[in-house]
């Protein structure tokens, strides 16, 4: 025998179970628009790559190597002006070096002076002695150096003369 409440509870049981199928299926619809939803949103993203990988990857492969062309040329830039500038500042040490060497001079010269006017009669008149004396010897040293060599050069001429002579009259005694 089956009852009113039993009827009302298998109603209930049927009628729980259409409205969870029900829900069940909501959210099955709900999860099948949230996946078509990122399949469209990976599908922009694939195109996207795809349209790079086409035409803009080319234009950032031009790009790039212009930019590698323009960085040798600042390279090769740098290079000359370093060099340029290496030479330069050898130029102006070497002018520097001679300017401050001709002033070392001129500064000794003019103590020299300095020196020598505070020196009496008597020890100017030594040093302009000395000053001559060694403007005399340097003079008798390329004289003497001039005549050691004509000494040498008459030597050599004596001795290959007696030479000849030796030779003919061995010559005449041969004979």
């Amino acid at each position: 025998v089956v009852t009113r409440d039993d009827v009302e509870e298998s109603l209930k049981a049927v009628f729980q179970f259409v409205k969870d199928k029900e829900q069940l299926l909501q959210d099955l619809r709900s999860q099948i628009e949230e996946t078509k939803k990122i399949i469209a949103e990976k599908q922009r993203e694939r195109d996207y790559w795809l349209e790079y990988k086409n035409v803009g990857s080319k234009i950032h492969a031009e790009k790039i190597s212009s930019l590698e062309k323009d960085i040798a040329e600042v390279k090769y830039e740098l290079e000359r002006t370093e060099e340029y500038y290496r030479e330069a500042l050898k130029v102006v040490r070497e002018e520097n070096q001679k300017l401050f060497d001709r002033h070392m001079k001129l500064l000794s010269e003019k103590a020299l002076k300095n020196a020598v006017g505070y020196l009496d009669k008597h020890c100017r008149r030594e040093i302009e002695e000395n000053e001559w004396l060694k403007e005399e010897v340097k003079i008798y040293r390329k004289a003497h150096s001039d005549l050691e060599a004509s000494v040498q050069l008459l030597e050599e001429e004596n001795t290959s003369l007696v030479a000849k002579l030796i030779d003919i009259k061995l010559q005449h005694l041969r004979v």
